[in-house]
């Protein structure tokens, strides 16, 4: 069995109030990128990463990062397209055959073997795995206007998170019928274009709740607590 990761670096985060992008800031002395790519180059499973980033950003990522603490999984640095399943679409296209394949941000730095156990095992019998955490908080759904219109139960909310797993041979037909057919519907994770293709079902594993995206500059203070913490 083999499993190849597309680990996304494309983003420009806009968000952060930063003429750098997130992923490239830096926490106790590193990137936040090295972090989860680190998680993924020691984890005795994982086969071969590749990287999706702005061109400009290739020769940082090789030289700052993969060489300088010794990456040894990264086959390729692919170029990120406009939006995210362009860029893991080019992924998958540099990443070659593999049985699963994980996806996941860049921006998330705080991921863990244990977390990557989960999925792995799960993955191998359900073909489509991503990780999520129950929902803290009431969920309201809002019309055009800001007005309420319903309020989901919140035992049936998850938060998803990343790396997001699949069975490749079957991901990859899915984004090649999605990407031909240029549907209107706008995904906005990978598990949205395996359920649109051939209404395939995705099964959730408890994720983590340390397992934040950075996307504000709160989120940085977090993250920097949570990686601190688990040195």
């Amino acid at each position: 069995m083999s499993i190849g990761v597309v680990l996304l670096s494309a983003g420009t985060g806009s968000r952060m109030n930063s003429d750098m992008p997130k992923q490239y800031m830096d926490v106790w002395g590193k990137p936040v990128l090295y972090y989860s790519l680190k998680c993924f180059d020691m984890h005795e499973e994982v086969d071969d990463i590749v990287i999706v980033a702005a061109p400009e950003y290739h020769e940082m990522i090789r030289t700052e990062i993969v060489e300088k603490y010794n990456i040894e999984k990264v086959r390729a640095i692919a170029e990120g397209g406009k939006e995210r399943y362009n860029s893991v679409y080019n992924g998958l296209q540099n990443l070659g055959p593999h049985d699963y394949v994980m996806i996941h941000d860049g921006a998330r730095p705080c991921i863990n073997n244990e977390l990557l156990d989960r999925i792995i095992t799960e993955v191998k019998q359900t073909k489509a795995v991503v990780p999520a955490v129950p929902s803290k908080d009431t969920v309201r759904l809002a019309d055009e206007d800001g007005y309420i219109t319903c309020t989901p139960d919140r035992k049936s909310v998850w938060n998803m998170q990343t790396p997001q797993t699949f069975e490749m041979e079957g991901l990859v037909k899915a984004f090649d019928s999605y990407m031909k057919e240029e549907k209107a519907a706008m995904v906005t994770d990978d598990a949205m274009i395996w359920e649109i293709y051939d209404n395939r079902r995705v099964k959730l594993v408890m994720g983590d709740y340390s397992n934040i995206k950075l996307t504000t500059p709160e989120d940085m203070l977090i993250i920097s607590n949570n990686i601190k913490n688990n040195a």
